[in-house]
């Protein structure tokens, strides 16, 4: 699942010169906690603003939202995310950064993701990202002995398509925080014990037979 398959198409905008005032009005009517500050033109950035700028920024220090501009309290430019990107990495740019909501950007505004659409839209319950991976894995695997049975087993896509396989275990492994005893991979030469299996080495970055010469 992508950001694009849960983002919020409506997005309401308010331009940087509008008064704090307006922008807070333009939060209660829609019920929202930020704005995204339109683009003074297309070489522009987008900017945000939030009802943390204008409690922190305007109702703490006493000043008048009728007489301060948005684009006094707002931050500019604002985090943007790409909409293929995928729920966990949003979700973890959201982590690492403390935002709440970021606009949708490819070349044009395209929509909005927030942390209420990550919970109620995704589908991190029902699928966490545990149950992904393995799915993920299963499907490499699949595909790993399919392209090893057409194309041979010494074959360099054999050799990448089982070190894809690999990398995700891997992943997986550091994420349950155990030890990656026997990959996929190696179950599969034990299936074929008297085949010449090719296998990439990254530290060397060239290929060579998966028994060493002594």
């Amino acid at each position: 699942m992508k950001v694009a398959d849960i983002m919020s198409k409506k997005v309401i905008t308010i331009r940087s010169f509008a008064t704090v005032a307006n922008a807070v009005k333009l939060m209660r009517d829609n019920n929202l906690n930020s704005l995204i500050v339109d683009r003074l033109d297309e070489s522009d950035s987008y900017g945000i603003v939030t009802k943390t700028d204008v409690i922190y920024k305007v109702a703490a220090k006493g000043l008048d939202p009728k007489q301060v501009r948005v684009c006094d309290i707002m931050t500019k430019p604002c985090i943007v995310v790409n909409p293929d990107l995928n729920i966990k990495s949003v979700a973890q740019l959201f982590a690492n950064t403390g935002i709440h909501r970021a606009p949708i950007i490819r070349d044009k505004l395209l929509g909005v993701i927030s942390t209420t659409d990550l919970l109620l839209k995704s589908n991190f319950i029902e699928k966490p990202h545990s149950v992904l991976i393995q799915e993920q894995i299963e499907q490499k695997i699949a595909k790993a002995r399919e392209i090893c049975a057409e194309q041979g087993f010494a074959s360099e896509n054999c050799a990448l398509a089982w070190d894809s396989v690999e990398d995700l275990q891997a992943e997986q492994a550091h994420q349950q925080a155990e030890e990656l005893k026997q990959t996929a991979f190696d179950e599969y030469c034990e299936e074929h014990p008297d085949e010449d299996i090719l296998r990439y080495d990254p530290w060397f970055c060239h290929w060579e037979d998966q028994e060493m010469p002594v």
